[in-house]
């Protein structure tokens, strides 16, 4: 039914997808997910500077994909690489658009990939279905996706969606870490070890707590209860 409802429908405003594929990831996989909508530019501008950290704490240990939505609907969700100038490259001619949040088709469409251990959401607001997000959820908690919101709360509107955040990403067993564009060096250290964590789970958090910034803050979150 979701797919005959999205048939009829100009490619503008069809949710992207990553690209069709064929054989058995070689490596553990993370969807990198950006909120673009109009009010978020200081966010994006950090993202985008940001990608980079996701390759450095293991290389040619993750490939990554980037999973954009703005304009009311997804409009980048790319195809899984190892290569950081790639996912740099194509993060760089994303540009910010006015419409309401779209997560809920990057976890789907990140279902439907093999091999994705973590998708990584930075965003500020929920404006979706919840019901449907919990069921998502719940379907990523038995796959062993995990789901980590980078929340950002720089407009006091997002405060009142942390709970929802929260509700969403414990499900999966992941959790919510807060989120601050003007610290870029605070955002390179969390994902950094968010790649650690979605290569080796906390087991390599543990391990990599002493040389890895970052590693015992997501620790410290993924053992709360909210």
């Amino acid at each position: 039914a979701v797919a005959a409802a999205f048939a009829g429908l100009p490619a503008t405003f069809r949710h992207a997808e990553p690209p069709a594929e064929t054989g058995a990831p070689g490596r553990p996989r993370l969807v990198f997910a950006v909120d673009a909508t109009a009010s978020r530019e200081p966010a994006w501008a950090a993202a985008r500077q940001a990608t980079d950290a996701l390759f450095q704490a293991l290389p040619g240990e993750l490939d990554v994909a980037l999973a954009v939505h703005g304009g009311s609907r997804v409009h980048i969700f790319t195809g899984f690489t190892g290569n950081p100038a790639t996912l740099r490259d194509r993060a760089a001619g994303v540009a910010c658009q006015a419409g309401m949040t779209r997560l809920l088709p990057i976890l789907s469409a990140s279902l439907k990939r093999p091999g994705v251990r973590v998708v990584v959401y930075i965003g500020d607001v929920f404006e979706e279905n919840l019901a449907q997000g919990r069921r998502l959820a719940d379907a990523m908690a038995a796959n062993g996706t995990r789901l980590i919101v980078l929340h950002d709360t720089a407009d006091p509107a997002a405060r009142r969606d942390a709970e929802l955040f929260w509700d969403l990403a414990k499900r999966t067993g992941g959790c919510v870490l807060p989120f601050d564009a003007a610290a870029p060096g605070r955002l390179r250290d969390q994902l950094g070890a968010v790649a650690a964590y979605a290569v080796g789970g906390e087991a390599l958090l543990e391990a990599r707590r002493g040389d890895l910034p970052g590693a015992v803050a997501l620790l410290e979150r993924l053992g709360r209860d909210g």
